[in-house]
């Protein structure tokens, strides 16, 4: 009787090459693909069996994985996906990015990974210059935009104890006041998700907006501030919110953060990209004077998921609020960088790696030049919607988010919203586009966002007239 399957070094180029046929094939066709293939439910239903007693091995289990699993995923970096905020794969991101996989690299250390770390610094380094921040920032690559959001708001927490006299990562939260915390209407749920971890909790943030698109209210936010008398606070500004791409006052709270000694926090997942184009720079003034700031990698810049960047002015801040100490790991006056002592994580993927090759393969001007390809390509499908009869704009578009609902001008707005809905369900069952619904002042609507290279006029054209299709099907009398 044979033994049980195990790993053989034989396995690899058989295993390398159906992947490579798969990649090759897939992509190919990535352009022309459905988001969501026919075959879907099919595929998943396959996958559900027992675990197996003995293994197949690497070359069949590779082979039946690839077989399901073209129509088993979501075409979601393709160019007809604008659900979310989801960006791409460049090619040089994504040869890369499969680099990374096969050196299989610890991102912990310079001890586990001299390479891995090298990039990361250069990387950090050369995104505070394509986004014009200042050299001292200390940064971070996380999994996105959350747990970016989560160390700059850590490093924030951290001050904010020293403030009252105390070190909170050491003794806790317990014998402190509550933690305040301001923002607007955008405030994104990622900020709340980290209050949460971080034990400040989502009660303690105050939004203050002073209509129902969550426009921040910057008279009540001074009052709040005077009202505190010197005690420390954290103000959260958001640079691009989820539903139309509006921007906080960044540079009025950067103000009042310097006139009443705040932290201030920027969540600038996708809007900080609004930095590199002079069309839209103006929206994101003040940024660079935040003491914590947070970007993705995965949206506009178009690397793989997961990549995310934070970066904070007081980088000695993260390390006694990620202190990691142990006779085994390198000391914590190491002067080799140490990333796994400035974030969450220890166990840390070399992500550096497609960073580094999309910003060397495409520099400063390409990756302006994407931004601003999307600016043009959202006033585009603004520009589609304003001439559909049956489909209305509900925003302006700042960026790259537009926002709109189906209307055939004859229902009533509660009949809208329930039209919308159904819309929104009939658009994902449907499959050919990704884009779903989400509230704004109070109405259904879709607001497709375009951050993915892959991305033309002509999909947005058959967007609209699919939009459209389905929406008078939606709507028509059982």
């Amino acid at each position: 009787m044979l033994g049980p399957v195990q790993p053989e070094r034989s396995e690899i180029e058989p295993v390398l090459d159906a992947v490579a046929g798969f990649a090759r094939e897939y992509l190919a066709g990535l352009d022309q693909r459905p988001v969501k293939a026919p075959g879907l439910e099919a595929q998943l239903a396959a996958f559900r069996e027992p675990l197996p007693e003995q293994g197949i091995g690497a070359r069949d289990a590779l082979a039946k994985l690839l077989e399901r699993a073209g129509d088993a995923a979501l075409a979601t970096g393709g160019p007809r996906c604008y659900h979310f905020v989801l960006g791409g794969t460049t090619p040089a991101a994504l040869g890369a990015d499969l680099a990374a996989a096969v050196l299989d690299q610890v991102a912990f250390a310079w001890a586990s990974s001299p390479m891995a770390v090298t990039l990361e610094r250069l990387c950090l380094d050369w995104l505070k210059e394509l986004f014009e921040l200042p050299r001292e920032l200390t940064g971070v690559m996380t999994t996105g935009a959350t747990m970016a959001n989560f160390v700059g708001l850590a490093a924030a927490r951290q001050w904010w104890s020293e403030r009252h006299g105390a070190d909170v990562s050491e003794v806790g939260l317990a014998k402190l006041p509550p933690v305040p915390v301001f923002s607007s209407g955008h405030v994104h749920a990622s900020t709340k998700k980290c209050l949460a971890l971080l034990g400040i909790g989502r009660r303690s943030l105050e939004v203050l907006a002073r209509d129902e698109l969550g426009t921040l209210d910057l008279a009540r936010l001074r009052a709040r501030l005077v009202e505190l008398r010197g005690a420390p606070a954290i103000l959260v500004a958001n640079a691009g919110e989820v539903n139309a791409g509006a921007f906080d006052p960044i540079a009025d709270m950067a103000a009042l953060a310097e006139e009443f000694g705040c932290w201030l926090h920027v969540d600038g997942a996708f809007g900080l990209f609004a930095r590199l184009s002079p069309r839209t720079r103006r929206l994101t003034e003040g940024a660079e004077r935040a003491h914590s700031l947070t970007v993705d990698g995965h949206k506009w810049l178009n690397v793989p998921y997961d990549c995310g960047f934070a970066f904070v002015r007081d980088g000695a801040l993260l390390g006694r609020a990620f202190a990691y100490a142990a006779a085994y790991l390198p000391a914590a006056d190491d002067p080799a960088p140490n990333f796994g002592s400035l974030g969450p994580e220890s166990s840390r993927r070399a992500r550096a790696l497609p960073v580094w090759a999309t910003l060397a393969a495409y520099g400063r001007e390409g990756q302006r030049a994407m931004v601003e390809r999307h600016l043009d390509l959202a006033q585009h499908l603004a520009r589609r919607i304003d001439e559909s009869p049956d489909l209305e704009r509900l925003a302006e578009v700042p960026l790259c988010i537009v926002c709109f609902r189906y209307n055939p001008r004859t229902l009533a707005e509660d009949a809208l919203d329930a039209l919308n809905t159904r819309l929104g369900e009939a658009l994902l069952a449907d499959g050919r586009f990704w884009v779903g619904t989400t509230k704004y002042a109070g109405r259904v609507a879709f607001r497709p966002a375009l951050v993915n290279w892959r991305i033309g006029e002509g999909e947005l054209d058959e967007l609209v007239r699919v939009v459209r299709e389905l929406g008078a099907r939606v709507a028509a009398p059982s």
